[in-house]
């Protein structure tokens, strides 16, 4: 690892304190505080403002242009959220902000159900309290798979991988998939949500906001001059909305599903920064 060779960043059972210690550690075997070895650390260190928010913030952002899409005003839509940590809560949060009904949530004990909307602060209150949001008050429980089935217009795995199969593709009821998740959607079930109409944005474009703002962090280090989050969120905006756009051309010009276009896109970008550098690569 190094300020400009492999940055590592928080993912499933790491944290901010985590990455502050490899900070710390790789800091001092050099004599010197090198912030931007790591992102996603604590502000007090050189984390970035928005770094918390980032990967839910990004799967708003093009679920908000998907959603436009179809003609399906996010407002009033039920949103279906499987995986209550980093990005299932704070997706709860920002989607129940912009007018959505947060009508199922689970983590890896259980599930909650409410088709006429739950308070998703109530619900992480509840989880921090209790360990689990089941047993959440005024909610039927229901098992983390079967959040992934119930009746809503957006559903957002924000677990594990390989959660949406062939078995439980054909029940599933949402319009949109946002995948929040690295890799909850197998090839089986991808062909069987394409039949079904079903708009999955895939994760290497859904979930890119984490990614992106650490990217902006790992700028601000080595600059030594931050943002405020309020300019954090316009360019991470930008850069979504940017993506998507793009990502949608090229499904419509080779009349294909987002995921195949999504990695169109991005081979296709490497291949032509390989065949312009030179020799070497």
């Amino acid at each position: 690892i190094g300020p400009h060779s492999d940055i590592p960043a928080p993912d499933v059972n790491t944290n901010p304190q985590i990455m502050a210690w490899i900070m710390d550690t790789y800091s001092m075997h050099e004599g010197f505080s090198i912030p931007a070895v790591v992102t996603g650390k604590p502000l007090s260190i050189g984390g970035s403002e928005g770094r918390n928010d980032a990967t839910a913030m990004g799967v708003l952002f093009v679920t908000r242009q998907a959603a436009r899409r179809i003609g399906m005003p996010l407002r009033g839509a039920r949103v279906s959220i499987q995986g209550f940590g980093n990005a299932g809560s704070i997706a709860a949060r920002l989607f129940h902000q912009e007018g959505c009904k947060i009508v199922a949530v689970s983590d890896t004990r259980g599930g909650i159900y409410n088709e006429a909307g739950l308070d998703p602060a109530a619900v992480l209150r509840h989880k921090q309290e209790r360990g689990s949001v089941v047993g959440f008050p005024a909610a039927q429980q229901i098992s983390p798979q079967e959040v992934l089935e119930v009746p809503c217009d957006i559903l957002i795995p924000a677990a594990t991988e390989g959660v949406i199969t062939e078995a439980n593709a054909g029940r599933i009821q949402a319009r949109i998939i946002a995948e929040a998740a690295n890799g909850p959607t197998t090839p089986q079930a991808d062909k069987i949500l394409g039949r079904k109409g079903v708009i999955v944005i895939p994760d290497i474009l859904a979930n890119a906001g984490g990614v992106t703002v650490s990217y902006f962090e790992w700028v601000q280090d080595l600059q030594s001059f931050f943002w405020g989050v309020e300019e954090i969120t316009q360019k991470l905006e930008l850069i979504m909305n940017r993506a998507f756009a793009a990502v949608v051309e090229k499904a419509e010009q080779y009349h294909c599903d987002l995921r195949l276009a999504a990695n169109m896109l991005a081979i296709s970008r490497v291949a032509e920064a390989t065949q312009i550098r030179g020799i070497y690569p």
